[in-house]
């Protein structure tokens, strides 16, 4: 049987702002429904490599595949495309809009993407209520904790059922208690729905959690055994 497409492939990637160089012939690949977790220093290039993958950023030099498409041959119109359809972001400061609802920020992707009222409101109470978040529907973000805007993050970032989710520092802003609780919600809903997550973190928490773990080091992305 044949192997499966790699979610996520990159080949010889470097990435230079300027004279600065942030990552040089990185080579990556990731398989549908794997955990990746990227850490490294800060300033190390993790967010960096995040934005190359989902699209946000241009590579230096080399090639970047996601989902079996190559993204340097991309308009950038059809790199959107992919980053509406197929794409979920948690980033660590929340990003949810303040004059929406927690409904209102989870559904918003679901319209994005054509799909129905009826459906939206049937996956947005779906996913609160596996968050445990099903009484916090009609406030607004404002009204929330730290790690209760973090779950509406990511129920928003689930919705539309993502190939693959990218996570920047989901936790840099929630207590340790917290952090771990979040930590294990977004693994567990990613596993459920078979979907990929690549995470770039300065929490060690997680790391028990991955399947892989890499390291940025001195522009180098290198494997690193748990």
């Amino acid at each position: 049987m044949a192997a499966e497409t790699p979610h996520v492939r990159l080949v010889n990637v470097s990435k230079t702002y300027n004279s600065h160089v942030v990552l040089t012939h990185t080579d990556l690949e990731v398989a549908p429904g794997e955990f990746v977790v990227i850490v490294g220093r800060s300033g190390s290039g993790k967010s960096t490599l995040l934005n190359l993958i989902g699209g946000l950023d241009f590579a230096s030099s080399g090639e970047i595949w996601l989902l079996g498409q190559s993204l340097t041959e991309l308009k950038e119109e059809q790199r959107a495309t992919i980053r509406c359809r197929s794409l979920g972001f948690v980033f660590q400061f929340f990003n949810l809009i303040p004059t929406l609802t927690v409904n209102e920020n989870i559904r918003l992707p679901l319209a994005l993407n054509g799909v129905s009222k009826e459906e939206a409101k049937i996956r947005s109470s779906h996913l609160l209520h596996e968050l445990g978040m099903a009484d916090c529907a009609k406030r607004f973000p404002e009204e929330l904790s730290g790690g209760e805007q973090q779950r509406i993050a990511i129920a928003r970032a689930m919705a539309h059922k993502p190939a693959i989710v990218l996570a920047d520092e989901p936790t840099g802003n929630l207590d340790l208690d917290t952090a771990r609780d979040v930590l294990e919600l977004l693994d567990r809903t990613c596993r459920a729905q078979g979907t990929t997550l690549i995470m770039a973190t300065h929490s060690r928490e997680v790391i028990g959690l991955a399947d892989r773990v890499l390291t940025i080091r001195g522009s180098q992305l290198e494997e690193t055994t748990q």
